[in-house]
């Protein structure tokens, strides 16, 4: 099972280099990096957009994408080499290929009129027509489409005029064909250009949906024009507010007809028009930089209704209701804006769903790199800052806990090569360029503040900022020099080498020491102590360029390096000599990072697109990943979280990952209050061979003093201070504050960046106050605040709401009536009162009405109805905001009692008790949108925010996040005990495993009534009888020979619980099998059994050491105790509601039972009927809309149905219900396609290889069965352990 976890991924930007990259259809929709396609997909119980694939087939720069116009799950995509690609969305998976295309395709579109066939193009033509499948399958070409006499940009067929196809040339013309028609070439240049031969390519092409004829066109220079293909005349020419304004994009809007939008190339508007006017209805600025390509969804996506609380009134409209009058619009609102979504792509590679009817983002992901990231780097003084460095010439700063951009550089720097930060907290970072040589640039005044260019115009493959002499700056460049310098400019060193230099690194012990990495296969020591120019040490060895050196910042005079030999060699600066080979890359490598903890820990990265993580004292690889789509160059981690690590690719993605399980061992001495000597060592000690890992580096020892220092609630401190430096980010540093604030700490300890996260109940309406109170009070500063920062009208806005959420309403009117927003403060004064009203009317200036759907919320607040706007935010997929307006709710802050005009019934109810359980609910919704979104940590935050202990722990439990669960529920005691101790459980699990069985020991032993566990753990054991007896003694259990005697006294008694016990404990464990599995079955045949008759006994038995279940004289047994546990563990899943694997466990079981001699009271075909009336039954609870007819149950299936509820009783810890769910599941797989044998489907998220090594399953299901039924899904006899 794969050791490292991928818990973060930073999605690539859009590529703004080739025309057609972004494609949509139905409710999903696609853009194009440069080497991989996002496919993101509406999640329609939160309404929102999620990433759900990355097709990385392509190892070229992708031309075009296409998505198939009849059939929702294809598109096609062409890249630089000459390949095109069919991918079915909903599989993942290549349905077709065609290779070594004639001619690269520039250009490509479904054919609208024919099954399947794509059409492509080369930039001179001919057209190209691929039919997939059918008779005529192959390519052909295009009869008449070929001989252009200029290059192609785009072309594109027309929807409903069969065969009719239109093609834009860069000289400004366009050629049209059509069946039965004379071919028109080159026609319809703009005006200006007829008779020169400058050119003015053709940016945008669509034929108007309306018409057979019309096509609107956009040249650079020339603007749009409607033209009429018949006639070849040019009906309107559109004209723009600004000469200087240029479009690159448009699309017609199918909801709207005649209406159509464009996206300036230059800046961000978005303009809307209509053909019957030659200038635009309305201009909206979404961005800074322009827009790169635009898409408009056909049908926008289908929004959850939202019901208000009372569906009988309000209905029937009498002579008597009230007049509604009539809006007044303005001349362009007559064009109102059609409820269309835009998908737009902006030249920084940013990419959004735009709302054009509300005028919001419906999705934003601003600013993705859009090439090869070279190099990425954690802020020195800040581990949740990331700096990357692309080949598109920008260096952008990443906040890793919401994977934003922070900060991004001005841009133009050619290709960055490399970055590093200045020390400490000097804010600054220095970058490295292939033509336009070194840079500092100062990341919060955002502007270059010094250049070196000692190198010329040689490309700087590395820049090192020394971090223990902050003014050193070191480079290496191509003209075979490393340089150091002062960072003014002064020039202390040039160490000439025999060919390019590629890598460089300051020894971590030695400020006066850097090595080297050389073209000539030479890794060089240099000290700069000496005046010499030459090496102090040559180190010889690899048989290829070297790139990266690193030096352990652990073991003083050890230092790395990879080449493109594939190797990586360990050198060893005291011994003159190369200590390790460590091969297994295929392929050269670039990424080299040593942990900062464990002294052996070494990772690697190389162009063979995977990660590496080697144990140097032996060279052994521990673990391989293969998720990146392309070459891997920069791993990073930052020293205050030394198992979280960044790493950067080809593939345009930063992705992060956990590397806490590689020392597992570790983490579990931690909770189990091991002694500090095998938690914290020193480096000899774990440099050992076999060794276990023990802490070396300086925040364990800065953990370790800070605790010795402490006289009280040591246990609670370290369990803290540990979990958060061995977690990844996400959460865990909240879910700590929350168990603080739990646990009764004053608030004024709470560190500075809490309000920021998910707020304990009490807090919530206080800290929003004081927020409101800043944004109001706020000067801007001279820089503004970092991209995008708000308007002081934003931040007023803002502070406006945040006061209406509170129930402040006479503030939110005041700032409103600030703002100039009038009318939405005279509709909410009343609620003031009617005095402040008046007195609003009297300043009152004159402003029109407008209609705007948000005009709910001040209503409801006005009015104390709570609960409909509670409804309204949930129903929108807004549960922050429905959280915050229910505690301000609970807090009694919103009154009902302005209601004066209509009455409120008593059974209304709006009291506290009642808005508690809001409160309750609401919270309970956010936090099953974190926990689906596979952020369980943050989903426990919720729960506990509202001192929901139980459910927050399973959150933990069910995210898999077991060590966390033991620490937080240790720090809180009782309330969390019971949840906590099956967490132990499940550890313990994890630990039965050949170097850990003491480990689980001390685990099961933090458990108060543990008798029965540590029977199970003795009973698995599977050591000598010394051992074996060493183990039993330990935990007070009899000795073998005991065991023997005890088990046939409980035999002789008919105590059979207590006899197979002891069997199983004796010598020979499976004399204990037929006496169990009889008991069982007795009980199966009987009418009146439960689970929790059956349950302790199977359970018990499945302990039974694996080398004796196996035995060849078991086998009968075997069979029947795993189709029991079969059959048990279904039930056991529909109790707990994992519906993904209780058709897999029924199918399971029948197998079993038709390949297998047994006898036991089960027949196929009552598994059959039971799993269908489980199917019908359950359908019918969560039936949601759009799926298949729906089958209401039979009278027969609901009776079974009902049978196997009485069976199954209830979860005793309640939480535990609803299906697991572990960090990463919701990141697509990008290169590493595995296929479940439980479903037949793609795994999205973790897998897990089953015993043979080649079965996968995914890991959430492997989590699931583990817990319902403890055997492997291949029916082996193997217990499963993916904990």
């Amino acid at each position: 099972m794969s050791q490292v976890k991928q818990v973060g991924l930073l999605a690539a930007g859009c590529q703004p280099w080739n025309k057609d990259v972004c494609a949509a259809s139905g409710d999903r929709f696609a853009y194009c990096a440069t080497l991989a396609i996002y496919v993101y997909q509406l999640d329609h119980r939160y309404n929102e957009f999620k990433l759900r694939a990355i097709m990385s087939e392509h190892k070229k720069t992708i031309t075009a994408i296409s998505w198939c116009p009849h059939n929702p799950d294809m598109f096609a995509s062409a890249s630089a080499d000459n390949l095109v690609i069919i991918w079915n969305v909903a599989e993942q998976k290549v349905v077709a290929r065609l290779d070594s295309t004639k001619g690269m395709p520039a250009s490509l579109s479904w054919c609208w009129n024919s099954g399947d066939a794509v059409a492509f193009v080369s930039h001179r033509g001919p057209l190209y027509i691929w039919t997939i499948s059918g008779a005529d399958s192959g390519v052909a070409v295009h009869k008449e489409a070929h001989s252009f006499l200029s290059d192609i940009c785009l072309f594109r067929w027309h929807p409903r005029k069969k065969g009719k196809v239109v093609f834009g040339h860069t000289d400004g013309s366009l050629s049209i064909f059509q069946p039965g028609c004379k071919s028109q070439k080159h026609v319809l240049r703009p005006e200006s250009l007829e008779g020169t031969d400058e050119e003015d390519p053709v940016t945008a092409l669509e034929w108007d949906p309306l018409s057979t004829d019309y096509l609107l066109v956009a040249n650079l220079h020339n603007g749009i024009r409607l033209v009429d293909s018949e006639s070849l005349s040019c009906i309107t020419t559109f004209s723009f507010p600004s000469a200087a304004a240029s479009v690159q994009c448009l699309a017609w809007v199918p909801t709207a007809p005649g209406m159509f939008i464009t996206g300036d190339s230059q800046v961000g508007v978005l303009r809307v028009w209509n053909v019957s006017k030659t200038t635009p209805i309305d201009n909206f600025k979404l961005k800074k930089t322009g827009f790169h390509a635009l898409h408009v969804l056909n049908s926008p996506p289908k929004k959850k209704t939202f019901l208000a609380q009372s569906p009988t009134k309000n209905h029937h409209i009498s002579s008597t209701s009230e007049a509604v009058p009539p809006p007044t619009l303005t001349q362009n609102q007559a064009f109102s804006l059609p409820p269309g979504h835009a998908v737009c792509c902006f030249m920084d590679g940013g990419v959004g769903l735009y709302d054009m009817g509300a005028k919001k983002w419906d999705f934003l992901r601003d600013l993705g790199h859009i090439e090869t990231i070279f190099d990425c780097k954690f802020k020195p003084d800040d581990p949740n800052l990331l700096a990357t460095a692309s080949f598109d010439g920008t260096i952008k700063v990443w906040d890793i806990n919401t994977l934003t951009a922070v900060y991004t550089s001005p841009g133009n720097e050619g290709v960055i090569y490399s970055l590093s930060w200045a020390p400490g907290d000097l804010n600054c970072i220095a970058g490295a360029t292939s033509r336009n040589g070194g840079f500092i640039w100062d990341v919060k005044k955002g502007k270059m503040i010094t250049r070196f260019n000692e190198h010329g115009k040689n490309g700087i493959f590395c820049i090192s900022w020394s971090h223990k002499d902050s003014k050193r700056i070191a480079t290496c460049s191509g003209d075979g020099f490393c340089i150091i310098r002062t960072i003014d400019g002064k020039i202390l060193h040039k160490y000439k080498h025999p060919s390019a230099v590629f890598g460089c690194d300051w020894s971590q012990n030695n400020k006066d020491m850097i090595a080297t990495g050389c073209e000539d296969k030479n890794v060089r020591v240099y000290y700069l102590a000496t005046s010499s120019d030459q090496p102090l040490k040559v180190f010889t060895g690899h048989t290829a360029k070297v790139f990266h050196v690193r030096w352990s910042p652990l073991r003083e005079g050890i230092l790395c390096s990879g080449s493109d030999d594939g190797t990586v060699r360990i050198w060893d600066y005291t011994q003159d000599a190369c200590i390790n080979v460590l091969s297994g890359h295929t392929a050269p490598v670039r990424g080299l990072m040593w942990n900062t903890e464990i002294p052996y820990l070494l990772i690697s990265g190389s162009w063979d697109y995977t990660i590496r993580v080697w144990d140097t004292r032996d060279g052994t690889c521990l673990d391989t990943v293969y998720d990146h789509g392309a070459d891997v160059y920069g791993l990073t981690c930052h020293p205050n979280r030394p198992f979280t690590m960044a790493s950067c690719s080809r593939d345009s993605t930063v992705r992060l990952w956990s590397l806490t399980p590689l020392i597992s061992p570790l983490q579990i001495n931690i909770l189990a209050d091991r002694p500090w000597e095998e938690i914290i060592g020193n480096t000899d000690r774990a440099m050992e061979p076999g060794a276990p890992p023990l802490l070396c580096g300086k925040v364990s020892r800065d953990i370790k003093q800070e605790v010795d220092k402490l006289s009280n609630n040591l246990r609670s401190k370290k369990l803290r201070w540990f979990s958060e430096c061995l977690s990844p980010p996400g959460g865990s540093k909240n879910l700590w504050d929350l168990v603080a604030v739990l646990k009764g700490q004053d608030d004024s300890l709470l560190p500075q960046n809490y309000c920021k996260g998910i707020m304990h109940m009490r807090h919530l309406v206080r800290f929003k106050t004081s927020k409101a109170q800043e944004l109001t009070t706020v000067k801007m500063s001279k820089f503004g605040g970092g991209i995008g920062a708000p308007s002081k009208e934003e931040r007023l806005k803002e502070a406006a709401e945040i006061h209406l959420r509170l129930g402040q309403i006479q503030r939110y009117c005041e700032l409103l009536v600030e703002l100039g927003e009038w009318d939405k403060a005279l509709s909410v004064a009343p609620g003031v009162s009617m005095k402040y009203w008046k007195k609003l009317m009297q300043r009152r200036a004159s402003q029109l009405i407008e209609e705007e759907n948000d005009d709910v919320i001040p209503y409801c607040i006005a009015t104390g109805d709570v609960k409909k706007l509670v409804n309204f935010f949930t129903s929108r997929g807004q549960l922050k905001e429905a959280l915050l307006v229910a505690q301000a709710a609970c807090e009694g802050n919103i009154q009902s009692n302005h209601a004066s005009v209509t009455a409120v019934s008593p059974t209304d109810g709006n009291n506290i008790e009642d808005y508690n359980e809001l409160l309750h609910r609401v919270s309970a919704e956010l936090a099953e949108w974190y926990f689906q979104d596979g952020r369980a940590v943050l989903a426990a935050c919720c729960h506990l925010a509202v001192d929901n202990i139980e459910l927050a722990m399973a959150n933990l439990i069910r995210g898999n996040e077991l060590e966390l669960a033991v620490c937080v529920g240790t720090v809180i005691g009782e309330g969390a005990a019971q949840a906590t101790q099956y967490a132990l459980e499940l550890l313990a699990r994890k630990c039965m495993t050949v170097t850990t069985w003491d480990l689980a020991t001390d685990l099961l032993r933090m458990i108060p009534d543990n008798e029965l566990f540590l029977v199970k753990l003795c009973a698995f054991y599977p050591g000598c009888t010394a051992e074996i007896n060493d183990l039993h003694s330990k935990c007070n259990l009899p000795s073998i020979e005991e065991c023997s005697q005890l088990a046939q006294s409980s035999c002789e008694e008919g105590d059979i619980f207590q006899a197979v016990k002891y069997y199983l404990l004796s010598a020979e464990p499976e004399n204990g099998l037929p006496v169990g599995i009889s008991y069982v079955k007795e009980q199966i045949s009987s009418s009146d059994w439960t689970l929790d008759s059956i349950c302790p006994i199977l359970d018990l038995l499945s302990y039974i050491r694996t080398e004796r279940l196996v035995l060849h004289k078991c086998s009968e047994v075997r069979n029947e105790l795993l189709i029991l546990c079969g059959y048990i563990g279904a039930l056991l899943a529909i109790r707990r509601h994992y519906t993904s694997i209780v058709p897999a466990l029924y199918e399971y079981t029948s197998q079993l039972l038709k390949r297998r001699e047994v006898s036991v009271p089960l027949q196929i075909e009552q598994l059959s009927v039971e799993l269908d009336a489980w199917r019908a039954c359950t359908l019918s609870n969560n039936k949601s809309s759009d799926d298949l007819p729906y089958k209401p149950p039979t009278e027969m299936q609901r009776k079974i149905y009902s049978s196997i509820v009485e069976k199954i009783k209830e979860e005793p810890i309640k939480g535990l219900i609803g299906p697991d769910y572990v960090t990463g599941s919701n990141l697509p797989s990008h290169s590493d396609v595995h296929v479940s044998c439980l479903t037949g489907l793609r795994i999205q998220g973790p897998v897990f290889f089953l015993e043979d090594g080649k079965s996968a399953i995914s890991l959430n299901d492997a989590l699931m069965w583990a817990k319902v039924n403890p055997f492997s899904p291949l029916g082996t006899g193997i217990r499963l352990n993916p904990f």
